[in-house]
């Protein structure tokens, strides 16, 4: 019978896919020694067993690394809801690692497949050395704002990289789509507005994979609302809000900043359970 671990990182994604699917979750117990060296201690798996687990930060993943041994004679498959690393995809520079190869090859060992949520670059699934799939959340980020009951919503990427996630976002929502298009006035001034849809008299969602600072979401929901927006909204899968980009965000204006549980936070209004259900139980 299939049943579910999962690093310290991703507990609460981890309790709500075991109810969703109806798996059993194994308690694991983790720990650090004075040294600083990491101690974990799961539950009896069995022949097949899921490992939920975020790489937010070194410990989780040297967690899941601990985690996949742990599981010798079970076939395993990993669901990296957020594969911190990953977007470090390339050498840029001389003498640079291709992280995201480094974290991909290291986790390959020991398991029999890989699930990503909306990985930053695609290329990076070629990096593992068994089977990879990136699964997508925007169909469930569209049904999240088709909940929110918004008067006359518009979907907008924050730039043309996006565009293709707010049209998957906005698919099967029949809401209209556009993004952000950046002109620049001077040397230090920049517009942002939409490309093809005004944002007057409208309230605007803003989506987009990953909040990084959340510095361009709170430039870009000032400009909307100085363009007639009624309310500006700002949802992504991975919310990373680093140094202080969730305050910096919140405090640009927005009506609410809404994240999914790949990264667990107060902000995870949308969870990726059921798309992880959708991969597991076919």
């Amino acid at each position: 019978m299939m049943k579910i671990i999962c690093n310290e990182k991703s507990q609460v994604l981890a309790a709500k896919t075991a109810k969703s699917t109806g798996l059993e979750l194994v308690p694991t117990e983790f720990k650090k020694f004075p040294d600083g060296e990491l101690y974990v201690k799961t539950g009896i798996v069995d022949s097949e067993t899921v490992i939920i687990a975020s790489i937010t930060d070194s410990d989780s993943f040297i967690q899941t690394l601990l985690l996949i041994d742990a599981c010798v004679g079970s076939d395993v498959t990993l669901v990296i809801p957020y594969m911190g690393y990953a977007r470090q995809d390339k050498k840029f520079n001389d003498g640079e690692p291709v992280s995201a190869r480094a974290i991909a090859r290291a986790l390959s060992n020991g398991i029999n497949r890989v699930y990503t949520i909306n990985i930053h670059e695609k290329a990076v699934l070629d990096f593992f050395s068994v089977p990879a799939e990136d699964l997508s959340l925007a169909p469930f980020i569209g049904d999240y704002i088709s909940s929110m009951n918004l008067e006359n919503p518009l979907i907008l990427a924050p730039d043309k990289g996006a565009a293709e996630f707010a049209k998957d976002v906005s698919e099967n929502t029949g809401l209209e789509c556009d993004y952000l298009h950046k002109t620049r006035l001077s040397g230090t001034e920049v517009r942002m507005e939409p490309k093809n849809l005004p944002a007057l008299d409208r309230c605007v969602v803003i989506v987009d994979d990953i909040i990084s600072t959340g510095g361009t979401l709170a430039t870009a929901t000032g400009m909307l609302k100085e363009q007639g927006a009624t309310e500006v909204h700002a949802i992504c899968v991975h919310g990373v809000f680093a140094a202080g980009g969730f305050a910096k965000l919140s405090a640009g204006g927005p009506a609410s900043v809404i994240s999914s549980d790949t990264i667990e936070s107060a902000s995870s209004k949308v969870s990726v359970a059921e798309c992880i259900k959708s991969a597991l139980i076919k």
